[in-house]
């Protein structure tokens, strides 16, 4: 029998993953997450982007790794080519796309979710019971009743699918997913705002529908849903024998953050026995800012709720989230007998409801953890001041662009985007964001709005303060003059701009 042990673990040290050294390892694992730390802590040091030289890419296009390289080695190619090079939306001169920052104590919490290496598609062990504590704790912050279901996912994109798909499992009885959507389902319209992101018609296209069955519904002064006019092409879809069976309304859009009105939609959607939906992907934890959630007015009616973690949450990507007000209604949706997923009395295959039954996949992984660890380090108090603070700076930016004349304000400040321009033609404004992302001053984004080239401003970075917004100010300034032959303007560069 000894033999035999000596025999196996023999074999298992030639096929094992782990370091031979792991004294070695330590070592190299502490530097690693030293230099990471110090990358945050120091990330105002650095550009906030700069573009990938040719040089960079061509060392990532190589063959088939098929030997093995030391970890050492590896890492370093990980510092040269592919630290410096990333998205940038840690530092605070990000400000383009709804990017959140990410935290310290998130990226640890990642790495101890790496180490457990759980997967959480289902049986009973701790890691499911804190993404359910979240669950519990998003209900209550939306005022949703008990028997509510949430679920991680990816993203918003991930989180609008499903409620599609969750809605259309209401409207057309659980055999819709047996035999598909059939000619009742053609018949099924969605409606949203021309506002709304676009993947909300990517969801239609997924779920089968077709983006044609969604009635994109013109938008008032305020970049927000016409309910009126969601009401008017309702009765006339209804008329003409479709049937409708979702609004998808937008607690924040894409382009400028603006929230519709979600009281007037829910009470349509209860008189019309239409499903409410919410894309929250950034706006719906305004929630947690006393100052804010007002806007929200009429969420907590909402049939399902979208949300992105990772955004305002400053959760470290990936941390969608799905919240669904009636919990059968969203299992029927996804779950699906299986013998390998036979649930049993006891032992590990316990427990009633698993995450694989209120979503696609069967393997997750541990997103909770970095969002259990957020909420519980930081408070909701202290997260809603974040936001809160966004906004302010928000504001003190529109403040600012009105009192510049060469630069003109495109659309309303609701929350915490800010879209302008340099009184120059749509060409120049695309270079000056170009020009800016270029600089590693601030990558700001940019969009259209009434076919005006607008400069993005989205303000969601903990880490942002009234210097960094000075900062991209005086780079649209200069970066304007230079591509209207205007003269140069002396601006005193933040210290990375230099580097």
């Amino acid at each position: 029998m000894n033999e035999i042990v000596r025999d196996a673990q023999a074999a298992v040290t030639g096929t094992s993953l782990d370091p031979q050294d792991w004294t070695e390892f330590r070592a190299l694992a502490h530097r690693m997450l030293d230099e990471t730390i110090d990358g945050i802590a120091n990330v105002r040091a650095r550009p906030v982007w700069q573009p990938i030289p040719d040089e960079v890419r061509a060392a990532l296009r190589a063959e088939v790794p098929r030997n093995a390289t030391d970890l050492a080695e590896v890492y370093r190619q990980f510092s040269e080519h592919v630290a410096p090079y990333a998205t940038g939306n840690v530092h605070p001169g990000f400000m383009g796309w709804v990017h959140g920052g990410g935290t310290a104590v998130g990226m640890l919490a990642e790495m101890l979710a790496a180490g457990l290496n759980a997967n959480l598609g289902g049986r009973d062990h701790m890691p499911i019971e804190v993404e359910r504590q979240i669950v519990d704790w998003m209900r209550r912050l939306f005022a949703f009743p008990q028997g509510a279901s949430g679920i991680f996912v990816t993203g918003t994109s991930m989180a609008n699918l499903m409620a599609v798909l969750v809605a259309r499992t209401d409207a057309l009885g659980a055999l819709a997913r047996q035999h598909g959507i059939g000619n009742d389902g053609a018949l099924l319209t969605a409606y949203a705002s021309k506002a709304a992101h676009g993947c909300i018609s990517r969801a239609m296209d997924i779920a089968g529908f077709g983006t044609d069955a969604l009635r994109k519904i013109n938008v008032d002064a305020d970049h927000r849903i016409d309910v009126a006019a969601l009401r008017a092409q309702i009765a006339t879809d209804r008329e003409v024998g479709f049937k409708p069976f979702l609004v998808a309304a937008s607690a924040g859009t894409v382009d400028i953050g603006a929230i519709d009105d979600l009281r007037a939609i829910a009470d349509l959607c209860r008189e019309e026995g239409i499903w409410f939906h919410v894309d929250g992907a950034f706006g719906a934890l305004a929630i947690l800012s006393p100052e804010l959630t007002p806007l929200l007015d009429g969420i907590e009616l909402a049939d399902s709720i979208a949300l992105d973690f990772h955004k305002w949450g400053q959760v470290p990507y990936d941390a969608g989230f799905l919240l669904v007000r009636d919990g059968e209604r969203h299992r029927q949706a996804f779950a699906q007998p299986a013998a390998y997923l036979q649930r049993e009395a006891r032992g590990l295959a316990a427990g009633a409801v698993w995450p694989c039954d209120l979503g696609p996949d069967l393997s997750r992984g541990f997103r909770a953890l970095k969002t259990w660890f957020t909420l519980k380090t930081f408070g909701t108090d202290r997260l809603g001041q974040v936001i809160t603070r966004s906004c302010a700076l928000a504001k003190y930016l529109e403040a600012r662009v009105l009192a510049e004349p060469r630069l003109e304000l495109l659309a309303p400040v609701n929350l915490n985007i800010v879209c302008f321009r340099y009184r120059a033609d749509n060409a120049v404004n695309r270079e000056i964001v170009a020009d800016i992302q270029e600089s590693g001053i601030a990558t700001p984004s940019g969009t259209t709005l009434d076919g005006r080239f607008a400069i993005r401003a989205a303000i969601v970075n903990h880490r942002t303060g009234e210097t960094d917004i000075d900062a991209l100010l005086a780079a649209v300034l200069e970066f304007g003059a230079r591509r209207t032959d205007g003269g140069l303007i002396e601006i005193e560069a933040p210290p990375l701009a230099a580097q």
